[in-house]
């Protein structure tokens, strides 16, 4: 998808979001919805879902395509990298990535994006994956940052 299509379906999606997510103040109804919205207006994204950071893992939550891992173990893969670093990670192969973790083999490129609380601690992180190889870049970050932070920040 060229960079001016997908900045423009970012914004609307940014935008239906918004409205959608003034209708519950509860957090797993937004990345329930999320999850929903994402998975099914952006072409490129196989697998889209959240899991929550627990002490000595990862536990998937809401989520759309094929089965998730349930666990991810202790600071292994993309997800646990991005909680590491504090900060978005884009994987454009991810056979490329030091212990990457293949919950389906047909996933070929990954962003990662941390979702913090009020007090900026990192509770979650929204994984998406792509069949294609280089399917994220910068306007992916950008846009599913601003995505995130609708998430109610109690969460």
């Amino acid at each position: 998808m060229d960079l001016v299509k997908k900045e423009a379906r970012y914004k609307r999606i940014y935008s239906q979001l918004s409205d959608l997510l003034k209708k519950s103040d509860d957090s797993l109804a937004h990345k329930a919805t999320i999850s929903a919205v994402l998975f099914n207006k952006m072409d490129y994204f196989f697998w889209c879902g959240f899991y929550r950071v627990e002490t000595d893992y990862l536990v998937v939550e809401n989520y759309q395509g094929s089965v998730a891992c349930q666990l991810l173990q202790n600071n292994k893969g993309v997800c646990w990298a991005a909680v590491i670093q504090n900060k978005t990670i884009i994987v454009p192969n991810v056979e490329t990535f030091p212990n990457h973790i293949a919950c389906d083999s047909r996933s070929k490129s990954e962003i990662v994006v941390p979702l913090r609380n009020s007090s900026g601690i990192i509770t979650a992180v929204l994984d998406v994956d792509s069949k294609y190889l280089n399917s994220f870049d910068e306007v992916d970050a950008e846009y599913l940052e601003m995505i995130v932070e609708l998430i109610k920040k109690d969460n």
